[in-house]
């Protein structure tokens, strides 16, 4: 008598055997394949270096003010406009990247970003270094939302939220190390030369960034697609009735979020130096426990995105950042300790909202146009939650900075009111 299964059994024991390989921790990570896993580690790799190239203006920003005799207006400014021109930056690359491709869209946006934060560092005047780091968020702004895209499309609808959070986890590791080297740069070298510096080191990272990629290309079907497509790249098409409410409520979701992010990004180094009176070292530890938080915060929001849903993860963390910004804001002075612990639940929270952002917005808008859909939603939240560091920076000169800090919360509030107009789209498959 055979003893070989009938077809059905082994049919079911190969998926049973994929669906167990596809569970557990790093599931989702087997489950990109050989080139998913390819395109994963370019774009991880792309987000820390953009991560890393942000932040060297932030964590500068005090060394910057004293150079140039800047009040805390014009250090806002900094922020506003690189965020502004990243729209810019950010929109054109989603519809190069549904023209060109995702790939060589992201090989643009690293050398973009890249030259321009080293100019910075060459920097005469102030005027200059405004002009330098608008240029640098030319690149900025298409980095995430081409790489997220890119990686979305090799992703499997059951595992896109983890896969998408992990990738904006680097956000995380490229801040850490930002604030090791401005650690280290800012202790042996002074303050008029030490920022310059920060800028130079942001060019060091796209070597190998560039050498990775080289090996990274779009997912196959996504690339079918596009090609068969007649509309792709289109911003009109993103404006259409078909998507016209969602490309206003995902604008006005990523605004929010955004908002109340760059908020505390840009203003909590200057507020832990200002305000509490701590050392370059001291800094650098109260912020090892706001990054630590937000990496955790970055792959803790994927694992719920997929188990919650999209839109009540961002409602939860919505909630529970407006809460800790205002909890952080109003810790009494010589309560050092306590700051240090509320960083984490601080940094955990803002960057759990993010976490859904990379699957939630490729699943809102159809592969022919879905990096223009993508970058034009994101960057243009970013250009108009630009306005909240700059907000930030005039009312710091009467209210303090960490009573103007407050203000962030007004853009989780805003975030979660724009949950209303859009649609959950956990489970969808992309084409």
């Amino acid at each position: 008598m055979s003893t070989t299964p009938p077809p059905q059994a082994l049919s079911t024991g190969a998926q049973s055997a994929e669906l167990s390989d596809h569970d557990g921790a790093l599931g989702w990570l087997r489950a990109l394949g050989p080139g998913g896993r390819r395109a994963f580690a370019g774009a991880f790799g792309g987000y820390a270096l953009d991560s890393y190239d942000y932040f060297t203006l932030p964590l500068s920003m005090v060394a910057l003010a004293a150079y140039f005799g800047l009040d805390s207006g014009q250090t806002g400014l900094f922020t506003t406009v690189t965020l502004v021109v990243s729209a810019v930056g950010g929109a054109v690359a989603g519809v190069v990247a549904d023209r060109v491709g995702r790939v060589r869209a992201l090989m643009i946006t690293v050398i973009t970003y890249a030259v321009f934060t080293v100019a910075c560092g060459f920097a005469p005047t102030y005027e200059t270094l405004l002009v330098f780091r608008a240029l640098q968020g030319l690149g900025f702004g298409g980095e995430w939302a081409v790489g997220a895209i890119l990686v979305a499309e090799y992703a499997s609808a059951r595992h896109r939220g983890r896969t998408l959070g992990a990738v904006q986890s680097s956000w995380a590791v490229g801040w850490a190390l930002a604030a090791i080297v401005y650690t280290l740069v800012f202790s042996f070298a002074g303050g008029d030369l030490a920022w310059r510096i920060m800028f130079w080191t942001g060019a060091l990272p796209a070597l190998l960034v560039i050498w990775m990629r080289r090996r990274v290309h779009d997912a196959p079907h996504a690339v079918a697609v596009r090609e068969r497509s007649a509309r792709k790249g289109s911003f009109t098409a993103i404006f259409k009735p078909g998507l016209l409410r969602t490309t206003v409520f995902a604008g006005l979701l990523s605004t929010g979020v955004q908002g109340g992010y760059y908020t505390l990004a840009t203003w909590v180094p200057t507020y832990l130096k200002s305000e509490r009176g701590l050392s370059v070292v001291g800094t650098g530890g109260y912020l090892t426990f706001l990054i630590s938080g937000a990496f955790l915060g970055y792959l803790t929001g994927g694992y719920l995105t997929d188990r919650l849903g999209r839109r009540r993860n961002i409602w939860l963390f919505a909630l529970l950042s407006a809460i800790c910004i205002l909890a952080y804001a109003n810790i009494p002075h010589g309560a050092n300790t306590l700051l240090l612990v509320l960083g984490f639940p601080l940094g955990f929270c803002m960057s759990a909202i993010f976490s859904g952002f990379g699957s939630y917005l490729s699943e809102l808008y159809p592969t022919e146009v879905r990096g223009t859909g993508q970058g034009f939603t994101y960057n243009t939240g970013r250009a108009v939650g630009a306005v909240f560091p700059t907000a930030v920076g005039f009312l710091a000169d009467s209210w303090g900075v960490g009573g103007a800090l407050v203000f962030g919360a007004i853009g989780y509030g805003i975030a979660a009111l724009a949950l209303l107009g859009l649609p959950e789209t956990r489970g969808k498959e992309l084409a």
